[in-house]
């Protein structure tokens, strides 16, 4: 298992629940220095009832522990790293971290998976491996001309850490979704100006709740690309942003005003088509994340369309392959599910290995 977020969790949970030993019958390797996922590393304004709903890990309530009733008021990336935490413990997972993986490699009619351990290289043989490195390592900043000319600071949404080390700066923030909201809402009263652009309209949803059904759709489409092995499509384009009291109160103020993506970067600031220009002394880059899959090029799995095919969790080229926390399952409650159907599936995997040696 490569990562120990939400879908390395679950799918380790059902692995153990269908008889694997951890530590044993199967290894965990998480390249975070602790627990907590890709959310240890997150910003320390932002809190649980402001991201998106994390969901419980499968069996988190024998711990009588829920995200639903836990403290709103503590940074999100240390509730989650303490829930995770107990449950590692709990259900004794032997996750070994830092343990940065990078590569895997065909050995014979096995695998063999490179990583890095506090410094010393490391390997270790397997039959099958379940992919759940998630997207958090690979950020993607779309280029834009004069990109490396800016000679303010460029950050994507993983290196921000607090609105305070942007005292009294002229701020873009560029994306659509929650993260670029929640940053602006920050520095409102910290930088000088802050300057919102987006590549596409802003979908708020009037009823400030997630609209299910687009919801449906956007991972229908995920799932479409995934099994065509294209890249990913992203999420929040497909599901809006709710328009919570919150965000409506600071569209009023007029702090959630977007403007449509800048023509170039200059370097003191960016220009649109039409000649505006606006200064800038940083660049934030909300603008997502790819699914970090460096690690497995040896395999060749990836396609001239950008993907790697994947169905039923799954990859079409090597079924020893499996792809936890990968295009529909990304979500939460999608790497949950995901869990039980790929545990089944690295079992029977297992099983049809053993028959044929």
């Amino acid at each position: 298992m490569i990562g120990a977020g939400q879908a390395g969790l679950s799918v380790s949970y059902y692995l153990k629940r269908l008889g694997l030993d951890p530590g044993n019958d199967f290894v965990v390797l998480d390249r975070g220095p602790s627990t907590g996922g890709a959310w240890q590393f997150r910003w320390e304004a932002l809190r649980i009832g402001s991201a998106h709903r994390i969901n419980d890990l499968p069996g988190l309530d024998e711990l009588g522990l829920s995200f639903e009733t836990a403290d709103r008021h503590a940074p999100a990336k240390d509730v989650v790293a303490d829930y995770y935490r107990q449950y590692e413990a709990h259900f004794g997972l032997q996750v070994v971290r830092p343990a940065d993986v990078t590569s895997v490699e065909n050995w014979g009619t096995d695998l063999m998976v490179n990583f890095d351990l506090d410094g010393e290289e490391k390997e270790v043989s397997t039959v099958a491996v379940v992919n759940a490195t998630g997207t958090w390592g690979a950020p993607f900043i779309p280029w834009y001309p004069g990109l490396k000319s800016f000679e303010g600071r460029h950050l994507h949404t993983g290196e921000y850490r607090s609105a305070e080390d942007f005292a009294g700066q002229s701020v873009v923030v560029v994306g659509g979704g929650t993260s670029a909201i929640g940053f602006l809402l920050e520095l409102e009263d910290v930088a000088a100006k802050t300057t919102w652009v987006s590549r596409r309209p802003i979908d708020f949803l009037e009823d400030g709740d997630l609209n299910l059904e687009a919801r449906r759709e956007a991972v229908i489409a995920q799932d479409e690309a995934a099994r065509a092995g294209r890249a990913l499509p992203s999420i929040v384009s497909g599901t809006g942003v709710p328009r919570t009291r919150r965000i409506q109160a600071g569209i009023e103020r007029g702090v959630l005003t977007p403007r449509p993506m800048f023509e170039s970067i200059e370097p003191t600031g960016v220009r649109w088509k039409d000649g505006a220009f606006q200064q800038a002394d940083a660049i934030i880059w909300s603008t997502g994340f790819r699914p970090e899959l460096r690690h497995l090029a040896p395999l060749k799995l990836r396609e001239k369309e950008g993907g790697v095919v994947v169905a039923q969790g799954a990859s079409w080229k090597d079924p020893r392959i499996f792809f936890a926390g990968y295009g529909p399952q990304a979500s939460t409650i999608g790497a949950n599910r995901a869990g039980r159907l790929i545990a089944r599936q690295v079992i029977a995997t297992l099983s049809k290995l053993s028959a044929s040696r």
